[in-house]
């Protein structure tokens, strides 16, 4: 398997004081650990402030996603922190025995799917959806396939795309 490749590019300059909401699921720890190392290393070699809150599982990260940009647009963030420029999602789902798999694969994608285009905001998603715990290991290590780390450099681009339409 090859190792990772992130292809998100973006000028530096254009993120500059950026901050970013981390928002991990932690269903399987030791799986959002590694997806959460990968992420804020790419956060911190860009220089971006980030924060992280931690949800049971993939199908709350849309809701508190939701809470960070409906507080923004109320001006209820903390006035030391104002809003978020960008959020990067994080969690495993693995493949089981019934249908869960596919109810929180697919809602969880459409939910940030749907804010993403609704609220305009910027957003990397790295919701692992795999057939086992091995895929997930190799998606979710920052140095095999990195998907923390992507999923931080994919905000990053958005966030660089979003202040170049001057939204």
């Amino acid at each position: 398997m090859s190792t990772k490749s992130h292809t998100a590019a973006y000028d530096p300059a254009a993120v500059k004081g950026a901050r970013v909401l981390i928002v991990e699921a932690r269903f399987y720890d030791d799986l959002a650990d590694a997806l959460l190392e990968g992420a804020r290393a790419a956060l911190d070699a860009a220089g971006v402030a980030h924060e992280t809150i931690t949800v049971p599982g993939a199908l709350e990260i849309p809701a508190v996603i939701a809470y960070a940009v409906e507080a923004a647009a109320r001006g209820a963030t903390a006035p030391d922190t104002g809003p978020f420029d960008g959020f990067v999602a994080l969690g495993t789902v693995i493949r089981g025995e019934t249908t869960h798999y596919e109810i929180v694969s697919n809602e969880s994608a459409r939910a940030l799917m749907d804010l993403t285009t609704a609220r305009s905001i910027a957003l990397g998603n790295g919701i692992l959806t795999v057939e086992n715990e091995a895929q997930a290991w190799e998606r979710a290590k920052a140095d095999r396939l990195d998907k923390g780390g992507g999923a931080a450099t994919a905000c990053l681009a958005m966030i660089a795309l979003k202040r170049r339409f001057g939204l």
